[in-house]
């Protein structure tokens, strides 16, 4: 094996070993197989690459400070999985086929599990596909299943570090009542051209309002979207964002020290009157926000004034750390832990 900088790797792809599948065919889950190729063979017709049938997830496991990897709350990940899959009529993933795919994928390719200490962690990418062939518009009737796993660094490359993000009103994530709220490709293929749009003008992402109004905050690119107001942690409620496991952790975390946790329709005016705020999901933990500049008003909403991110969120991002590293006790049962 190549030797690996564990301290500087990026959020991307990284070939490892092996790869797991599994097959839906005539009405049923097969066997869990192992593959070594990084290629799928489809037929020209599935319902995947014509009608956008296909869901995905994220998440990660951590090698601890006591030697031992844990994987953060995969069962939330499973049911998220088997939701999207019911959104978009694909036969949904049983937990045990998940559970046993997610464990063969992590021992098959061990050797990858970042050390403690280096800030990096093994990345999952379990995804189902729609490979039955149809030119009609319908389900299709046969699937796969797939995980692959890289070590990963950090989403953006600033780290814990504040970044700007671009608050925009011409374009939209997902419709008020469409997809917004499962995991599924199409959602991330709206958010690209105006993502890309923003990083070409001098931020790390956007921030999308909702589509039916544009009058309240939704997503914040591919995250989450909180802010801290005095002794709340306020994050929006939408039925066009994804329900956020990091942000359920953070809700969690948040009233345990002492927080009050407003999941509610956000303003855009609201804006002015946070103390902090930033974007939550399993690839960035937490991205604190410096700055949000108003595309269309020119209006720059300011934030972390020494340059740092501010005390709730750090203390936020560390506690739930610390809990995925095994540097403090697991009191809510979040972590599975695997014997490396």
């Amino acid at each position: 094996m190549e030797t690996i900088d564990w301290g500087n790797l990026p959020f991307g792809y990284f070939k490892t070993d092996y790869n797991v599948r599994c097959y839906f065919r005539d009405g049923k889950w097969g066997e869990i197989e192992i593959s070594s190729s990084e290629y799928v063979n489809i037929h020209i017709a599935a319902t995947c690459l014509h009608y956008g049938q296909e869901a995905f997830e994220g998440m990660k496991a951590f090698m601890g400070k006591d030697g031992k990897i844990r994987i953060f709350r995969w069962k939330d990940n499973a049911k998220r999985m088997r939701d999207s899959a019911d959104g978009v009529m694909m036969a949904p993933v049983p937990e045990e086929i998940f559970e046993k795919a997610i464990m063969t994928a992590l021992k098959m390719n061990i050797k990858y599990v970042p050390p403690y200490g280096t800030g990096a962690a093994l990345y999952f990418r379990p995804l189902t596909i729609g490979t039955g062939a149809q030119v009609g518009v319908k389900p299709a009737t046969e699937y796969l299943f797939m995980v692959f796993v890289g070590p990963v660094g950090p989403y953006f490359k600033e780290g814990f570090k504040p970044v700007c993000v671009q608050l925009l009103r011409d374009y939209d994530r997902a419709a008020p009542l469409g997809t917004g709220h499962i995991k599924v490709g199409g959602n991330y293929a709206a958010s690209l051209l105006p993502a890309s749009r923003a990083k070409e003008e001098g931020c790390s992402t956007v921030l999308f309002l909702d589509a039916k109004e544009k009058k309240y905050i939704d997503e914040a690119g591919p995250a989450n979207f909180f802010g801290i107001k005095g002794n709340a942690y306020v994050t929006p409620a939408s039925h066009t964002i994804l329900p956020s496991i990091t942000n359920k952790s953070l809700q969690v975390l948040a009233a345990e020290m002492g927080l009050n946790v407003e999941v509610r329709k956000v303003p855009v005016e609201e804006l002015a009157e946070f103390d902090e705020v930033g974007a939550c999901g399993t690839a960035a933990i937490i991205s604190p926000i410096k700055q949000i500049h108003d595309r269309e008003t020119g209006h720059i909403y300011k934030y972390c004034p020494d340059g740092n991110a501010g005390p709730v969120s750090t203390k936020l991002y560390n506690k739930l750390r610390a809990i995925q590293y095994g540097e403090e006790p697991d009191t809510h049962g979040w972590c599975t832990i695997v014997e490396s």
